[in-house]
C-alpha cells in the first residue's frame, strides 16, 4: 500500500498481506484464489493512518522461476479509503521498483522443490504492532529515561492555576518546524540525546507546567497539576526519511541574485512516508510536549518539529521556551548555568494587572452579540473552566499553502495601497478583497460579512513582563460589509481594518477576559462566524515575523529555514520572516478549491510567488 497522493513514487510502499504455500491446506495462495472465484479477503492492519491509498496486488508465477529472470510478476492497482486507523506515521516503506532482485529467494525458485521451503520475497510484512519509522532504539530510550529522571527529580509537586485566556485556548496547539543545516563535519549535529537533555533541563528548572496535567481546582478554576507520581512525560522520537531533504525544497531565483528555498510541507507528507506528525493534547492521552527530530538520507538537513498545547503557551511564550531550551542545551556542560532571562511563570501577574484596568468594549464584541443575540449560549461563570477543559482537541487543518513576498514586493504593495499604512495592513487589505472574490466564485453568492482578525501580543500594551510565559495574546476583529469591501479600494479597506484592529489597548483586553468569563456565547458566535462560507468571508492574521525564531541556536547556529506545521482554523494566515532575502513567507490555511482561485488572481500574483 502507498498513500494516494504519493503517486507511488519514492520509498512509500509497505506490505500488509502476503501468502505463499499453506502448510495446513497443502495449497498455494493462487489455488485459494481460484477456489474462491478470484476473490481473496484480507484485513488491513489498524496501525496505519486514515486516508486514501493505492493498493498494489501482485501474483508471482513461478513455473519458469528456476532461471534468472524467469519469474513472472502480475501487478494490479486499486484505490481505497482507510478509516478507523490508529496510526499517525506510515510503517517502514520501500520504493517500487526496487523491492526485488533477480536472485532473491522467492524470485529465483525451483518449482520442483519442496513447496514448504518457499520464502516469500520482498520487504517485511507490516502487522500493525511494529513501530513506525522511528529509529529510536530501546537503548536510546533507556538513556533518555535516565536523563529524564535526573532532571525531573528536582521538580516540586504543585497546582498551577490557569488564567482566563489560558483556558480559552484549550484544545488548540502551538506547532512549529525549524530546519537546520549542518555546516560542519560534526557527526553529533543536533544529536537526540543532547537536544533531549536540554529539553528536560529547561522543563525541570523553569517550565514544570509542561509535565503537569489539566484539572479543575477546588475553586472551580482550571489548574495544571504537577504530580510527581503522574507526570505528563514529553514524547521524543527520531524519524528517518529515505529521501534527501532537498527532495522537498522549492526554490525561487530572483533577478537580484537572491535564492530562496522553502520546505514544501504538503510534498513532505505525501512522499516522505510520514503522512502526519503527532499533535500535543490534553484531551485524551495527555501528550503535552512532542518533539520529533527528522533526518534525511544523504542530506545535511535536520527538521526539528515541536508541538505544545496552547493552554500552556501563546506564540510569544512558546518561542521564548524554544530559545531557553536552546540556551540550556548550549550550556549543558556547565551544571550551574542559569538562563540569562528566565521566564516569569506566575499566572497571578496577569490577574493582578487587569484588576487595575477598567474594561472598554471593542466594537467587534458588540457586533457578535447583536449577530447572535437570541441564540447565544448561556453558561454560569463558575462552570466556564469545566466546560472549556472538557472541549475536544481542535483538529489540524491540513490544506495549507505558501506564498513568498520579497522585501521589495512587500514594500511595493504598501506603496501601492497606502504608503501611510503598515505592510501588515496593506497585506490584509489585499487578502481581504482577493479571498472575498474567491468565495463569491466558489459559493456563487455574496457573503454578508467579511471578517479580518489580527492576533496581537498584549505584553506590548500592558505592564506584564515580556518574559511572562503564559497566554497573553488577544484578537481584534474588523467586521466589514462584503459589498463595501468589493466596491472599495485597497486604501479604503486598509483604513477600515485599521479602525477596528488598531484598538488593542489593555482596556479592550480586559473586556475580552470578562467576555470569556461571563458571556462565553459571544466567543462561540465568533467561532461560528470566522470562516469562509456562503455567508462569511474570513482572513485571520498571526504575525510571528518579529519573534526571535531565527535565534533558536542549539549550539550549531540558528535555523536555515522556518516552516509551519499544520495549525488550527481554516482561514488563518501566519506570517514568517525569511532571513534568506529579508522578505516574508505567508502560510495560508485555506481550502484547496479557494486557493485555486487565488492562484489566478492577477492582483495577488503581482506581489507574491506561489510556492505550494
Amino acid at each position: 500500500m502507498a498513500p494516494l497522493e504519493s503517486n507511488g513514487e519514492g520509498d512509500i510502499w509497505f506490505k500488509v498481506y502476503e501468502e505463499g504455500w499453506n502448510k495446513n491446506t497443502k495449497k498455494w495462495c493462487t489455488n485459494k484464489v481460484i477456489d474462491n472465484n478470484g476473490k481473496l479477503d484480507i484485513t488491513i492492519p489498524k496501525g496505519i493512518p486514515d486516508g486514501d491509498y493505492l493498493v498494489r496486488t501482485e501474483l508471482i508465477a513461478l513455473h519458469q522461476a528456476k532461471q534468472v529472470g524467469g519469474a513472472q510478476l502480475y501487478p494490479n492497482c486499486v484505490v481505497i479509503t482507510v478509516t478507523g486507523g490508529t496510526g499517525t506515521v506510515l510503517p517502514e516503506s520501500y520504493a517500487i521498483p526496487g523491492i526485488y532482485k533477480s536472485k532473491d529467494k522467492g524470485i529465483l525458485y525451483d518449482r520442483g522443490a519442496d513447496p514448504s521451503t518457499y520464502v516469500i520475497p520482498g520487504p517485511p510484512l507490516f502487522t500493525g504492532s511494529s513501530s513506525s519509522k522511528s529509529n529510536t532504539t530501546s537503548s536510546t530510550q533507556k538513556m533518555l529515561a535516565a536523563m529524564l529522571n535526573t532532571h525531573l527529580s528536582s521538580i516540586k509537586a504543585q497546582d498551577i492555576e490557569l488564567g482566563t485566556i489560558d483556558i480559552a485556548t484549550f484544545g488548540a496547539n502551538v506547532n512549529g518546524m525549524i530546519i537546520y543545516k549542518n555546516m560542519t563535519d560534526d557527526t553529533e549535529f543536533m544529536a537526540t540525546n543532547r537536544i533531549t537533555n536540554g529539553l528536560y533541563k529547561v522543563i525541570a528548572d523553569y517550565y514544570p507546567i509542561v509535565v503537569g496535567r489539566p484539572s479543575i481546582g477546588k475553586n472551580r478554576k482550571g489548574v495544571i497539576v504537577v504530580d510527581l507520581d503522574n507526570l505528563c512525560m514529553p514524547d521524543i522520537a527520531e524519524l528517518s526519511v529515505k529521501l534527501p531533504a532537498e527532495h522537498f525544497f522549492e526554490t525561487c531565483n530572483y533577478k537580484n541574485g537572491d535564492t530562496v528555498k522553502s520546505f514544501n510541507l504538503r510534498k513532505f507528507f505525501c512522499k516522505s512516508g510520514i503522512s502526519a506528525l503527532p499533535e500535543a493534547t490534553f484531551s485524551s492521552d495527555h501528550l503535552a510536549a512532542i518533539v520529533c527530530l527528522i533526518c534525511f538520507k544523504d542530506s545535511p538537513y535536520i527538521v526539528l518539529y515541536i508541538s505544545l498545547p496552547h493552554v500552556i503557551f501563546d506564540g510569544t511564550a512558546a518561542v521564548a521556551l524554544f530559545n531557553n531550551w536552546a540556551e540550556c542545551t548550549r550550556n549543558l556542560d556547565n551544571p550551574e548555568y542559569k538562563l540569562q532571562n528566565p521566564p516569569v511563570n506566575d499566572r497571578k501577574v496577569v490577574k493582578d494587572y487587569f484588576d487595575t484596568v477598567t474594561a472598554i468594549e471593542p466594537p467587534h464584541t458588540k457586533h457578535f452579540k447583536d449577530l447572535g443575540a437570541e441564540s447565544l449560549v448561556k453558561v454560569p461563570p463558575g462552570a466556564i473552566a469545566a466546560l472549556l477543559l472538557a472541549a475536544p482537541d481542535i483538529p489540524a487543518f491540513e490544506e495549507q499553502h505558501l506564498l513568498h513576498f520579497t522585501a521589495e514586493k512587500l514594500e511595493q504593495l504598501r506603496q501601492d495601497v497606502d504608503k501611510a499604512q503598515t505592510t501588515n495592513l496593506a497585506l490584509a487589505a489585499l487578502l481581504t478583497k482577493t479571498i472575498l472574490q474567491a468565495n463569491i466564485q466558489i459559493f456563487n453568492s455574496m457573503p454578508t460579512w467579511s471578517y479580518v482578525m489580527f492576533l496581537y501580543d498584549c505584553r506590548h500594551h500592558t505592564e506584564v513582563p515580556m518574559t511572562y510565559s503564559g497566554n497573553l495574546s488577544f484578537s481584534a476583529v474588523a467586521p466589514l460589509e462584503s459589498q463595501t469591501v468589493l466596491d472599495g479600494s485597497y486604501k479604503e479597506i486598509a483604513q477600515a481594518i485599521k479602525e477596528h484592529c488598531s484598538k488593542v489597548s489593555s482596556e479592550y483586553a480586559k473586556l475580552l477576559i470578562y467576555t470569556v468569563k461571563n458571556e462565553i456565547g459571544v466567543l462561540f458566535q465568533a467561532g461560528i462566524s470566522l470562516c469562509n462560507s456562503p455567508d462569511t468571508s474570513y482572513v485571520g492574521i498571526s504575525n510571528v515575523r518579529y519573534m526571535p525564531m531565527h535565534l533558536i541556536d542549539f549550539g550549531y547556529g540558528g535555523p536555515d529555514i522556518l516552516s509551519s506545521a499544520y495549525f488550527i482554523r481554516e482561514g488563518m494566515q501566519r506570517i514568517y520572516s525569511n532571513k534568506q532575502d529579508g522578505g516574508i513567507d505567508l502560510f495560508m490555511n485555506v481550502k484547496d478549491d479557494l486557493f485555486e482561485y487565488l492562484k489566478k488572481s492577477d492582483e495577488l500574483l503581482k506581489y507574491a510567488d506561489i510556492i505550494f
